[in-house]
């Protein structure tokens, strides 16, 4: 790769990384639950500190409610990889609507939100992207929407956090552990370190001391160094049954950071799913509209 392309590449990523952003714009919530049949209310609620999130409520006739917490850089419906301008993440669309039809069919309510700086939801931070060191006041809004809402205060509650969702929901449970003490189960879909991602992105383009600039980089932009971006410092707090799910072979990092993710988590009652048969991330994110039964049987083997 010429030097030219390689600043290019270099300079591309960290905008992703430090905005969620590709190309500079937010990626569009290109799709609507009613297109999978699916009715729903436009909803709007604040995070921790004020940042307002947009979302959607998807009703089902029961007291089960998961809340969906999604991935950088797409939002509560997916991801536009489909499109142009959006393709270099893998070049195919990310979308959850099946999911969600699935577990809407297995009787849960959901309520799936964008969370700040991305989809529709407001900009907090400047735009900065924390890896999960700001977006868990959205994770804690979300949880106190849910305590409010007279429909939904007394549902039974489960998360399901995809990569950046479930980084912040680890951050949000380490410093307000109050607020989690209705939620019954979790599933962690792809949780990340910022360490191995920059790595392994830095050796693809072959970039000298790559990482140290890359830090810096991050670092002048946001305050933030690589190594705080972990869930590792945080999931000891984590105190419900943890499916956490990855694609073994992931280009984008290395089995053994979420293998330590797992192995952090302290409950006894936990699962370590390996997606096989592809190396990209992205697949991933699809996987459960793909295979709904695997989180659905989670969630229903551990509702009380």
């Amino acid at each position: 790769m010429g030097n030219d392309k390689v600043r290019e590449a270099f300079d591309n990523f960290v905008q992703l990384w430090t905005t969620g952003t590709t190309g500079g714009r937010r990626a569009p919530v290109l799709r609507r639950p009613d297109e999978v049949g699916l009715s729903y209310q436009d909803v709007t609620f604040p995070s921790m500190d004020g940042v307002p999130l947009e979302g959607w409520f998807i009703p089902a006739d029961s007291d089960k409610l998961v809340i969906h917490n999604h991935f950088l850089p797409g939002n509560r419906y997916g991801y536009p990889g489909h499109l142009p301008e959006f393709g270099g993440l893998g070049g195919f669309e990310v979308n959850f609507l099946p999911e969600y039809r699935a577990l809407h069919d297995a009787g849960y309510n959901i309520l799936a939100y964008d969370m700040r700086n991305h989809g529709l939801s407001g900009q907090g931070n400047g735009g900065i992207a924390g890896i999960g060191l700001l977006e868990y006041r959205d994770v804690i809004g979300s949880l106190r929407y849910a305590a409010a809402r007279p429909d939904t205060k007394d549902m039974r509650k489960v998360l399901l956090s995809v990569c950046l969702g479930a980084d912040s929901t680890a951050v949000a449970w380490s410093r307000h552990p109050e607020k989690f003490t209705g939620i019954q189960a979790l599933v962690m879909l792809q949780p990340v370190s910022a360490r191995p991602v920059v790595e392994r992105f830095v050796e693809g383009i072959g970039m000298a001391d790559g990482f140290a600039k890359f830090d810096q980089a991050v670092h002048e932009r946001t305050g933030f160094h690589l190594d705080e971006q972990t869930p590792l410092r945080h999931v000891h707090a984590i105190t419900v049954p943890t499916l956490v799910a990855q694609v073994h072979d992931d280009t984008m990092t290395r089995p053994d950071d979420v293998q330590a993710i797992y192995d952090a988590l302290p409950v006894a009652d936990k699962d370590l799913h390996w997606i096989r048969g592809t190396d990209r991330r992205f697949d991933g994110y699809n996987y459960f509209a793909e295979h709904p039964g695997i989180p659905i049987d989670w969630f229903d083997k551990h509702l009380k």
